[in-house]
């Protein structure tokens, strides 16, 4: 299918502004100025439709911006590009220095009377391999269409000027995560600005330029800019769409927490003729280690790891009103059977796992050796849900390494460690984000479900909680506001990998998404 870029305008789109003579009058009128200034959702969905062209290019031009938080460089260009995108939308910013990347902050006060929404927006992005991605460069965005092998294409972005198709895609890194879902907000407040039309509420933005870093400096800006970030509400403008493709709104996320285990050898490497049958591999070692943290159901073994989750019939019937299917989800994961984790895919996102993320142990491939491996590294993520403690599951875990009959080490065995111990590892670990969770039914729910339905009808997702982790709980426990994620990109957009993209439909459904939010009022 495609579609026109040029849409009709409609003549009373535009809203003039109603002045009040005087602060009593403009009290007394409030509701009815506030409810005469809501737009239809046919007008929000011809506006979108006529910005998208210009918008996919602002897009395009943001995701020329390399965003590795890792370079101050990279941050400051980011951060200069957004300073001057929401000084042209009127709104006053500053920028909030930090021990690690300054944050920046952007403000635009409607009326003092009206409530107040703080926007979260990721700007970085990780890093990249080049060499990986099927375009001459990540920073270079590029839009693409699947020919009849079902494969995907490079096309003219020119074509943007005449018509675009739904399904194209936008491959550049940051495309879905984050700076899509940004580049919809900002072009929901450009279209409101273009038509004259105030926010139906205060608006707060912060830009977080280290997100992919576990954004190390975030929990202390927030507690030293409580003041200035205070708002009602909190919308996370992150996170991929449930795997329908269905608008999506996501009510909380689980937390992360990071390990390192390394099980050491020999001394060094050892030829494996010589030294096979003599000197033990810490590979089966390693592997017995690891099978132990599981059983055969792939349930987690920790002590307490589970502890305190016991889902209501309620809460069970909230997350199984998501659309799924149990034998579709394993067939598109190309698995058998899943873990023995909550009954179906949504009640098992409810409970905190254990992941074993990388593994390494001598060469393979071309470089393969008939050695002896002197160590295995093994990286272990949990993710956490409010019930649980990270600290404790770390801790846990660290005894059952122990328990193993593991002596742990702070980095290197000494001498006499060697010839001690024959089971020998040093295990460190690192609390990343906390966890939150926002009640459906709370007045965060019911105002973006007012706005989701005005342009969605019923054809939008709400999940209880998602997968993956976001630096949100600093606004959460120093604030005391709810936080709901507000998902844009399209679930098949190779999050962190090569090849990252955003589906057209998915930017444009995210522009209507943002405005109708924009537009609907706060009671």
């Amino acid at each position: 299918m495609r579609i026109s870029a040029k849409s009709s305008r409609h003549s009373n789109f535009s809203l003039e502004k109603s002045v009040p003579f005087c602060a009593i009058i403009f009290s007394l009128f409030f509701l009815q100025f506030s409810s005469a200034q809501k737009l239809s959702s046919k007008k929000i969905n011809a506006a979108a439709e006529e910005k998208i062209p210009t918008a996919i290019f602002d897009l395009m031009s943001f995701l020329k911006l390399e965003n590795d938080g890792h370079f101050e460089n990279e941050i400051e260009q980011n951060l200069r590009w957004c300073d001057s995108v929401f000084l042209d939308l009127k709104f006053k910013t500053q920028v909030i220095k930090s021990e690690g990347a300054p944050l920046l902050f952007a403000e635009k006060k409607v009326n003092k009377n009206l409530k107040t929404i703080l926007f979260y927006l990721q700007i970085d992005g990780q890093p990249v391999d080049s060499t990986k991605w099927n375009q001459q460069n990540p920073f270079l965005p590029v839009l693409k269409e699947k020919d009849d092998n079902g494969s995907w294409k490079i096309i003219d972005s020119q074509l943007l000027q005449k018509e675009y198709n739904p399904d194209w895609r936008i491959f550049a890194r940051s495309a879905s995560d984050s700076k899509g879902p940004a580049m919809s907000l900002i072009s929901a407040l450009q279209i409101l600005q273009d038509k004259k039309i105030n926010p139906a509420f205060n608006i707060k933005v912060i830009m977080d330029f280290q997100e992919e870093m576990g954004s190390p400096s975030l929990p202390k800006a927030v507690l030293e800019n409580r003041q200035l970030l205070n708002a009602n509400m909190l919308f996370i403008m992150d996170g991929t769409r449930h795997l329908s493709n269905l608008p999506t709104l996501t009510f909380g996320a689980r937390g992360i927490a990071t390990a390192t285990l390394k099980v050491f050898g020999p001394r060094y490497p050892l030829h494996s003729g010589q030294y096979g049958n003599f000197a033990p591999n810490p590979v089966f070692e390693t592997a017995r280690l690891l099978s132990s943290l599981k059983d055969e159901n792939g349930r987690v073994t920790l002590k307490g790891f589970y502890e305190g989750i016991d889902l209501s019939e309620k809460e069970k019937m909230q997350l199984n009103n998501v659309p799924e299917n149990l034998d579709s989800i394993k067939q598109r994961l190309g698995i058998a059977r899943q873990d023995d984790v909550g009954e179906t895919y949504q009640e098992a996102l409810q409970y905190p796992s254990l992941n074993i993320r990388g593994l390494n142990a001598a060469w393979i491939g071309d470089e393969v050796r008939t050695i002896i491996p002197s160590e295995v590294i093994t990286e272990i993520d949990m993710r956490l849900v409010p019930e649980s403690d990270g600290e404790k599951l770390m801790q846990s875990l660290k005894q059952h390494i122990k328990d193993q009959g593991y002596n742990l080490v702070d980095s290197i065995p000494s001498e006499e460690e060697r010839k001690t111990h024959s089971k020998l590892a040093a295990f460190k670990y690192r609390l990343g984000s906390k966890p939150f969770r926002t009640d459906m039914d709370s007045p965060i729910g019911k105002h973006l479900e007012k706005a989701m339905q005005k342009v969605f009808g019923e054809n939008y997702i709400k999940m209880r909680t998602t997968g993956g982790s976001q630096p949100i709980a600093p606004f959460i426990t120093t604030l005391g506001i709810p936080a709901v994620s507000i998902r844009i990109p399209n679930p098949d957009n190779n999050i962190h990998s090569p090849n990252e993209n955003l589906r057209i439909g998915n930017f444009l459904e995210g522009i209507i998404t943002c405005l109708a939010i924009l537009d609907e009022p706060i009671e």
